[in-house]
């Protein structure tokens, strides 16, 4: 049996880390103009636009992919003139919701994309040890249910992943069609 989790207290909600992919750029806008709806005692809720630029530009990145460069080399990266403006950005968003890998990072981070396949509504995991993003998922499909909610594992026993998400303790992904 796994030890309890610690509470989430600090949750990042991001949306144009696509700056293509709309809806979740519309529903931080949404929650940065009235949080009402996401806000919980105890529980700090961070609506976030991950890529503004790309957002501006209705493009998916501007320089490179932002949801690929959150490995220690771009995120350890010196900050020149030069440097690609998605590699500091996921530096900025390391500072901010980070550092990754550390006790103090965001504990949650719900990374929302859309996607022109014919997924649905679909939660993206890196983890199946992950014991409280499993419990969310659960909560979530039955909450859901008897609409469907699948759930796509993307894991992989030798990589670290480097997407937007992974900064946070319990990475998650959802994607709407």
């Amino acid at each position: 049996m796994s030890s309890p989790c610690a509470p989430v207290r600090r949750v990042g909600l991001f949306g144009g880390t696509h700056g293509n992919e709309l809806s979740g750029v519309l529903l931080v806008r949404h929650w940065q103009q009235d949080g009402a709806e996401i806000q919980r005692p105890g529980v700090e809720v961070r609506p976030f636009l991950t890529n503004p630029r790309a957002v501006e530009r209705c493009t998916r990145y501007i320089d490179c992919d932002l949801n690929r460069v959150f490995d220690p080399e771009s995120l350890g990266r010196p900050v020149v003139e030069d440097i690609p403006y998605e590699v500091r950005r996921a530096q900025e968003i390391n500072h901010i919701f980070g550092p990754k890998g550390s006790d103090d990072a965001y504990d949650l981070i719900f990374d929302l994309h859309n996607t022109t396949s014919n997924m649905g509504g679909t939660i993206i995991l890196e983890n199946s040890r992950d014991d409280f993003t499993i419990q969310m998922v659960h909560y979530i499909k039955n909450a859901l249910a008897p609409e469907p909610c699948p759930v796509l594992l993307i894991e992989h026993p030798s990589l670290k992943y480097a997407t937007t998400r992974s900064v946070a303790k319990h990475p998650v992904g959802k994607y709407q069609i």
